[in-house]
């Protein structure tokens, strides 16, 4: 595998590196503010810098490029491979099609002899993302892995982007599939959140839409434990997200409140709520949030990979970003120590990651979690 990487700024100008290096990429992955990916120049330089390449890119909460957290910029990789196959795919999201639905449509596209694994990106505010999972897990080979994220915006919550090879604003899925024996991936996902208060029964939730918690409306509850800051919800609840479990013998995955509706008293998650499945409320502590991430670090550098990983997409929760503001970049740097300096970093801030908690268990949907996924070739 070969690889370069590059950051432009809102103008178009490379402020780092020279991915133009390798104008016979075979795919370039791009994490960058909604304006850079919505503008037409934009398109035009990434096909004429990389004329043969399929380009996969995301809007984002925030760039990362190296130990760098940007805004407004748009954050590059170039990769050449010597001895594995990719392949993309999408599908577009509508009404009247499931977000489960979507993601079998998504992975039937990709199935096939030499699959190894599939990196996802979603459109971030009209997707079920567990639902999503489901789908996507459920049609794919137990062997192969599945990790990915949800497209962000800002701290908007408005319009997210995914780009397959040119702009287009329909909300839509997209994936790329790896092949071959030569691809090595691992993978692991943490968090760092502080439970609080008591852990209550999911009472009545429709999917993602959470209306009870032990026979109470769930936005009164939210209201009285956020006092002050329940009135900037939706975006005050990125600081206190749920953990929810469906049994109390289960890891819990923790979900993000997406939006507010007040007259129903409800609130809308990143993923699913099941009725009977217990939630309890989280809160940050800054220094475990960075603990987290480099302990999903640690995870993806002891795995068996048979040599250090060239390429890491780091892909972190606008929730952290929100809380940890002027040291954003400790989760970061964190990271890169862990793994080393030998490996490129690269990602962005999502509104969900997808992921298994370590190599060897489910994929599923988190919030508020650093996502990393590391790539090398053999």
């Amino acid at each position: 595998m070969k690889l370069a990487q590059e950051l432009w700024t809102a103008s178009l100008q490379t402020i780092l590196g020279n991915a133009e290096a390798i104008a016979d990429a075979d795919l370039v992955l791009g994490f960058g503010a909604p304006e850079l990916l919505s503008a037409p120049d934009t398109w035009r330089t990434l096909r004429a810098k990389w004329p043969g390449a399929r380009i996969v890119a995301c809007s984002t909460a925030g760039e990362i490029s190296g130990t760098q957290v940007l805004d407004d910029s748009l954050a590059l990789t170039a990769l050449r491979f010597e001895r594995t196959q990719i392949r993309c795919a999408e599908v577009l999201l509508s009404d009247e099609m499931s977000s489960a639905q979507a993601g079998r449509n998504l992975a039937e596209q990709l199935r096939g002899p030499g699959l190894r694994h599939v990196f996802v990106l979603s459109d971030g505010l009209k997707v079920n993302g567990s639902e999503l999972v489901a789908g996507m897990t459920s049609a794919l080979p137990s062997d192969v892995s599945l990790t990915g994220g949800l497209s962000g915006d800002g701290d908007r919550f408005q319009q997210t982007f995914v780009c397959v090879d040119r702009f287009d604003p329909a909300p839509r899925v997209a994936a790329i599939g790896f092949y071959g024996a030569h691809i090595e991936v691992s993978f692991a996902s943490l968090g760092g959140w502080d439970p609080f208060g008591p852990e209550r029964r999911v009472t009545r939730s429709k999917n993602n839409v959470l209306y009870e918690l032990d026979g109470q409306p769930a936005l009164d509850l939210y209201e009285q434990y956020l006092g002050e800051h329940a009135a900037a919800l939706p975006a005050s609840g990125l600081s206190f997200p749920l953990c929810v479990r469906a049994t109390r013998e289960q890891t819990g995955v923790v979900r993000t409140i997406l939006a507010v509706n007040r007259e129903e008293r409800s609130l809308t998650f990143a993923g699913d709520l099941p009725i009977g499945s217990y939630a309890r409320l989280m809160r940050a502590n800054f220094e475990r949030l960075v603990q987290g991430a480099e302990g999903a670090a640690r995870v993806c550098s002891e795995g068996e990979q048979s040599k250090l990983p060239d390429l890491a997409i780091l892909i972190s929760c606008v929730g952290r970003k929100l809380l940890l503001k002027q040291r954003i970049e400790e989760e970061v740097e964190g990271v890169g120590q862990v793994l080393g300096r030998g490996v490129a970093l690269t990602g962005f801030y999502s509104y969900g990651e997808i992921s298994p908690f370590t190599p060897t268990a489910r994929c599923e949907l988190h919030n508020q979690t650093m996502t990393i996924t590391t790539f090398s070739e053999t």
